[in-house]
Order: C-alpha cells, then structure tokens, then sequence
C-alpha cells in the first residue's frame, strides 16, 4: 500500500503541485514569522544586555502607595543616598544616573530617530565605562553635548557643530564636545542619544540635585547577589529596591519577548488565514484525484485491500506531499524572514545586528503544521472513500451525495448562521469590551456555518448571473451549468476567495468609520484653530504655552495640565485649564448644568459623575501632591469623547499645588483662523523645534488617516498571501474539472465549439465562481464591520458607518481578475485537448 501510495503521488504530480504550493506558502508564512520574530528579538535582546555589562546592582526609588487623602508618590534618589551606596562594603564606586526625552534635529531641521527613542541623560566623566569617547571631550555646561557615533554618522554631526534639541520644548542651541560608542538598544534600533554633564542634566530633566537610578559596581571578587545584600541593610527599604545587573537583563529580555510576541501572533494569526484557505484546496484536490480513482480504489478492495488500508494509501499521499510542502516552505520561510529584516532597514527602522535565528521550534513547527493541515484535509476525502463499496464504486453509483446528506449539511449550516448572527446580534447589544468575546464567538459560527451552506447558496446566486451569461451564447450557458454541477467543489473553492475578502472588507469598513468618527469628534468638539503637543506624547513646559500666548495674532490659549488628586480614598486624575478662555476653545455637549470653570467650580464628564454619584452643585474635596487640599463644586456634567474627559478645574485652582507643573497640549485661537502663514507664525515663535507639533483639525484628521491608511496596506499585503492562495485552488480546481470532463470537450469540439468557444466556457466558470466567492465575502464583511461599530458606538458618541462603496468595487474587480488569471492555464488546456483522444478517454 505504502508503494501504490507513492506512486500515486508520483502519477499526479501537476495536479499535487498546486496543493504543494498552497501548504508551502502558509508554511512559508508561519516560518517566516517565527525566523522574523525570534531574529529580531535575540538581536534586541543581546544588545541590550551589553547595556548593564557596567552595572552591577541598580538602585531604584520604591514608589509609595496612596493612602487616605495622601497622594501614592515616587521618593526622589538624593545625593545622600548616592554617597550611601558608594561607601557600602564590596561597591567599587556608585555613579547617580539622570535620563530623559532628548529630541535632536538633523541638518534638515526634522527630528532624529523615531520620538519614543531620542533619549538624553548624563555623562559620568571621563572614565565613563559606559561610553566610552571616540572623539573630543567630556561636556561642560549647558552649552556643550555629546551625541553616540551612529547619529553623528547618521546625521553628518562633527565635533565643534552646533546643534538644536529640546527636552521639554524651549530649543536649545549646544555645541557638540564629543562623540562616543555605545551598545544602547534604542540607539541600534535607530534612536539617538545625548549626553550633558549631570548637573545640566538634572536640571534639564527636572531633578534638582537628584538621581533617576544609581548604578553600583563591585570589587573584584564580590558577587552581585553579595552586594545587593549589603546594599539592602544600608539603605531605607521604604524609599529604594535594588536589582542586580543580571536581574535587569533578565527583565529586559522578558520585556523585549513580550513586545515580540504581540507581533509574532499577529503575523501568525494572517498565517493562519492562509492555512486555513489552503486546507480548502488541499481537501478539494483529495476530493477530486480520490473521485478520479474511485475504480482503483474499488479494485484494490476487491483484491482485498481493507477499508483502513485505502484510507492509509491517502494520508501517505497527504504525509508525502505536506513533507515537500513543509521543507521548501521552511526554507521558503527563512528567505521572508531575512526579507522582512532588510525590509524594515530599507524604511529606515534600524535593527540591531545578529543572524538569522532558525531554531529546532521553528522547523519543528513548519513540519508540523505542513504535515498535519495536509493529512487533516486529506482525512475526510479517504475516509469517504474507503466506504464506498466495490460494487457501487465500479458502477459509479456514488457519484452524486445523497438527498439526506444535502439535507443534513443544510441544516447544520442553518443552525450554525443562526446561531452566529444572533450571538453578534446579542454582541451589539452588549456594548465596549463586554461584547469583543460573544462577537468573535458569534463570527466563527456565522462563517462556518455560511461555508457549510455555500453549496446552497451557489445555485441561486450563479443562476443570478444566468442573463449576462447567455450573452455569450453557448459558452456562457455550458459556464453557468459546470458552476453548479458540482456544487460542493465550487463551495469549497469560492470558499478560500471568501474568507480572505471578508477580512478586507470588515477591515476597511472599520477604517473609514473610525476615520469619519475622529473628524467629526475634532470638528464638533474643538473651536481652537490649533493644538500644539510634543511629537511622541511628552509632557509640555509651560513656557511654551506663555510664548504662544505672547505671539501676534494669537487671541486665547489654554493649556491642559494633567495632575493626580485623592478624592474619597481613590485616585483621580484633574485637567487644568484656563477657566477664562477654555470655553470659547472647545464644544463639549453639556448634559446638565453651565460649562463653567473657575475658582472651586469644575465640570465633569458624565461617566464620572455617574460612577461618584454627582450632579450640578455636588460638592468633594481633593487632596493634591503637595498635601493641600480644595474643596470643589460641580458646575456642570458635559459629555466627553476620545479627546477631552474627566474633572476640569481652573489652573489658577490647581497651580499652586503643584511643584514642577507641565502640560500635555495646548489650545490655540488665532485672530485670521487657521492657515500656513499663521502656523509659520506659531512655529517660528516656537522656534522652529522639531519635537513640537502645530496642528490644526485638518492635520489632526489626515494624522490620523494616515494611521489607518498604513495599517490597511500592511492588513492588505498579509491577507494578499490569502489571496494568492485562493488564486491557486481555483486554477487547481478548473484544471481538475478540465480533466474530469476531457471527455465531455472533446464532444463540444466534435459538434463544433471552436477553441476560442472552449476558452471562453472555461474561463466564463472561473470568472463565476470567483465573483460569488467576492459577493459572498463583501456581504459578510460589511455585516462585521457593522457589527463592530455597534461596540464602538456605545463608547464613542460620534461614531458614524461609512460604507465605502468604491473600494467594495474594487475588491469584486479584484475577484473577477483573480477568476480571470486563474482561467488562463486550465483554459488554454482544454483548447490544445485532442478531440479523438478526448472521446476516447474514461
């Protein structure tokens, strides 16, 4: 049996190729990301290592929790605890670490690296194990720095140049003293780092005369675990924690792991995808050649071949073919993985340096699943095979399904879309978070039970197209009855271009709502012409807001400064903002009550005044950082949005409370509206500081547009491997059914359809059943993305559907070109088909 298998395999081969291809790319996929993912994260992981090679035990401050009215804060590092350290017995020296954003402009004036990686902190002198100088000096000053060598290449910085950074807004005009080596992970994955001497640093950052960490080294001889020790018993347990050197690379990794994982099972779940498809293929082909040798198989059971034995002959084959598939899609793999590395350095995402990783999990797990999903797919078609009685076989009177098998896979595909569209149904209802789990639950039933369905459906939609068929005549007839002569096979085809256009049309429904909501929300709720922040998110000195406010032209500012208090034994996070002006800058619904701040009147959103029990005129009084406390009234309950919530109260309320206040936007009002003369003014006033950002609501909007914009294209290129996949079981399924009606063509031929005629039959089926795999796959998806927006309606007031029909037509353009494409090889075969020899053929 294992050697008929094999040379089953071996008789088929054109036909087993399409089945090769389709598990070889899921495969391909699937070990792709592995070798992506897990390449990436050793390169990380190594780099960042080389980070605590200098620290031996690191001295952190321990965050006190909140209690009562008194605010939970995190104890300050002071030079007393630093010299504590130092003297410890077994510590060789103890150096105070100061960090903090750093934004560094190019030559070009735009900002190095990526925001969240432009760091700054403090150089330790000379003797810095840490970073070690290339070039000139250590820095003195505030008007001196020190850049890492891959941003001075990067940047073409030399010493001696002036450069212009930024911590928290003002600009800053240094020269360059130096330029030194490091192994900072940010820095290889293509941030930037600038050093100042520690006490610019500590002033730059806000820590007067304090430390972010203290990092300590030991004698020669003394273990890390030996010196954390002794540090433990010397300094306060309540205010500090230490943490060895190796412990924190351990942490590191862990982290940097799990940030890799969040890509690793996105990548893996548009592999599944493809897989998933790919078993409609792989179960169709075993369907078919099984049908193709049903006289075989009977003969073999009339020589005495048992039922388990023909059922063996075909998970060999599928062993067989999902070892070829799964070694040239491991090796298929290893080729994406290097490709998507050098992809990301061509986008200017800079990776650290490090091989390839191919670990024995990953062609473990391409072996695996090529294997399994083969023999999986291929299980039901021997199983169904082998229980055809000899007889009936030879006699070919199990060629059609029964009526009680069409009416049991009717049912159950009844029960299933029921049941799925009630569950997302009842989803809808539910509303936020609470409903993510029932919806996710009621889409897998509604599309398995659509797929188990689909050989129902075929024939009234194919018969749809019954009048533009007849336009070609003969052909177009011969088409449409070839579509549902088989309706099982044409399911399961249509089924693998269904699933990938349910996706992409659920997602881009989702976009270009989420899209239209965010305009609305900005044009509804913001009357200010601009809104100035920091480019990653950053905190705002209040001098920016005063220089804005100084600037001609400008009528009204308003900062919102975000500040902790205890209210009634639970943290609560104010905005203040400028009671006099914030009014006349936003348009926020209020529900009940006046929109009036100042002096102790505040307004509040109205999740929180439900959640607290208040009203217009409540009153609660909130104990600030400083230990002050206010008592405060609510003047009005406004509806809040993506934007703007929670407690507002008047700067002049909460200022003096606070001791190192910043802000996290500012509004803006201009006397000539906005325009690009007025936002030169503002950034010119600003000066011209790279890590600040001057937007208007048409640039908040394309922003955000532009976010989706990139995450569609990346959704579109995974789910284009689904795609792909789908192309090849349609051509696999045209090219078998040329086959099996060889017979039938070469008859045509004989009465007189040409070849062009034959063509165009072939490609005519093809064209159909791509289009109802399309007409299927937009319907479900405009269903789901109707649906999700139900969930996000209830927490976004201004969510609006937009149906984009454009794009619903492109992507059936998109399904009749796949139809199209996947005719043109099965088609020109049944043209070049000998008609004699056709005639003759069983």
């Amino acid at each position: 049996m294992f050697r008929t298998a094999l040379r089953n395999v071996l008789a088929h081969k054109a036909r087993l190729l399409m089945t090769v291809l389709a598990v070889m790319l899921g495969v391909a996929f699937v070990s792709g990301t592995l070798v992506f993912t897990n390449t990436l994260s050793e390169a990380y992981q190594n780099s960042s290592a080389k980070g605590f090679d200098q620290v031996d035990v690191a001295v952190d401050p321990e965050y006190q929790e909140s209690r009562g009215d008194t605010l939970g804060k995190t104890p300050e590092l002071t030079q007393e605890i630093l010299d504590a350290s130092a003297r410890v017995p077994g510590a060789a020296s103890a150096t105070g670490v100061v960090t903090g954003f750093t934004a560094l402009a190019d030559k070009d004036g735009k900002l190095v690296g990526s925001g969240f990686q432009s760091q700054g902190g403090n150089y330790w002198g000379t003797d810095d194990p840490r970073y070690p100088l290339v070039e000139g000096h250590a820095p003195e000053g505030r008007g001196e720095v020190l850049i890492d060598s891959r941003t001075a290449e990067r940047t073409g910085y030399r010493v001696g140049d002036t450069l212009r950074l930024s911590v928290d807004g003002p600009v800053l005009t240094p020269r360059i003293a130096g330029v030194f080596t490091t192994d900072d992970g940010n820095v290889a994955a293509g941030g930037s780092l600038t050093l100042f001497d520690t006490a610019t640093a500590q002033q730059l950052f806000g820590k007067k005369g304090t430390y972010d960490q203290i990092a300590v080294r030991a004698k020669p001889g003394i273990t890390q675990g030996a010196l954390k020790a002794e540090l433990d018993k010397a300094l306060p347990a309540d205010r500090v924690e230490t943490t060895t050197g190796e412990q924190l690379a351990d942490d590191q990794a862990e982290l940097i792991a799990s940030q890799m994982s969040g890509m690793k099972q996105g990548l893996l779940v548009f592999a599944g995808i493809a897989l998933f498809v790919g078993t409609f293929i792989i179960a169709n082909t075993f369907t078919m050649l099984v049908a193709q040798r049903t006289k075989e198989l009977a003969l073999l059971r009339a020589v005495g071949a048992s039922r388990r034995q023909v059922t063996r002959t075909v998970l060999i084959e599928a062993f067989v073919v999902g070892v070829v598939a799964a070694v040239t899609g491991l090796v298929a793999g290893v080729g994406i993985g290097a490709g998507l590395r050098s992809l990301m350095g061509s986008l200017g995402e800079t990776v650290p340096d490090g091989p390839l990783v191919i670990t024995p999990g990953t062609a473990g797990a391409a072996l695996a699943v090529g294997v399994l999903v083969t023999m999986l797919a291929a299980w039901l078609p021997g199983r169904r095979a082998a229980k055809i009685p000899p007889v009936a076989a030879m006699s070919s009177v199990h060629a059609k399904a029964s009526v009680k098998s069409l009416v049991l896979r009717n049912t159950i595909g009844a029960l299933f879309s029921a049941a799925g569209v009630a569950v997302v149904l009842a989803a809808t209802t539910m509303g936020g978070s609470d409903g993510q789990a029932p919806m996710g639950l009621g889409a897998c039933l509604l599309i398995i039970g659509v797929f188990v369905l689909t050989p129902l459906l075929s024939r009234p939609l194919i018969a749809a197209a019954a009048p533009v068929l007849r336009l070609f005549g003969v052909s177009g007839k011969l088409a449409r009855q070839n579509s549902v002569r088989n309706p099982r096979r044409t399911a399961a085809t249509a089924s693998a271009l269904m699933i990938g256009l349910t996706l992409i049309t659920g997602m881009t429904v989702m976009a270009g709502s989420l899209q239209k909501t965010i305009d609305k929300m900005a044009s509804e709720a913001i009357r200010a012409d601009y809104v100035v922040f920091m480019a990653n998110g950053n905190a705002l000195s209040p001098d920016v807001e005063k220089k804005l406010k100084e600037t001609e032209g400008v009528t009204a500012t308003s900062p919102m400064r975000n500040a902790g208090a205890r209210i009634g034994g639970e943290t609560e996070y104010l905005t203040g903002v400028d009671g006099a002006t914030f009014g006349d800058l936003t348009k926020l619904p209020v529900e009940d009550g006046t929109f009036q701040v100042g002096g102790d009147r505040v307004v509040v959103d109205e999740d929180t005044a439900k959640s607290r029990g208040w009203r217009t005129g409540s009153s609660f009084t909130a104990s600030f950082e400083d230990g002050g406390k206010e008592k405060l009234t609510v003047a009005g309950v406004y509806q809040a949005n993506e934007m703007m919530s929670g407690i507002m109260l008047d700067l002049a309320t909460l200022a003096p409370h606070q001791t190192d206040p910043v802000d996290m936007q500012v509004m803006v009002k201009t006397a000539d509206g906005a325009s690009d003369a007025t936002k030169n003014l503002l950034e010119k006033a600003l000066g011209a500081n790279p890590a600040i950002k001057v937007q208007d609501k048409k640039d908040i909007s394309q922003d955000i547009a532009q976010m989706f914009t990139m995450m569609l294209n990346m959704l579109y290129g995974l789910l284009a491997m689904a795609v792909i996949v789908a192309v090849l079981g349609v051509i696999n399924t045209l090219a078998m059914s040329v086959f099996e009606r060889s017979q039938e063509i070469g008859m045509l031929r004989a009465i007189g359809l040409d070849r062009t005629g034959i063509k165009r039959m072939v490609r005519l089926e093809s064209l159909v059943i791509s289009l109802f795999g399309g007409v299927l796959g937009i319907g479900l998806g405009v269903f789901f993305g109707w649906a999700a927006g139900e969930l996000l309606a209830s927490r976004m007031a201004t969510y609006e559907l937009v149906l984009p029909w454009t794009r619903m037509a492109v992507f059936l353009l998109l399904a009749a070109t796949v139809g199209v494409l996947a005719a043109l090889w099965p088609a020109r075969r049944a043209a070049r088909l000998n008609m004699l020899a056709a005639i003759k053929s069983e």
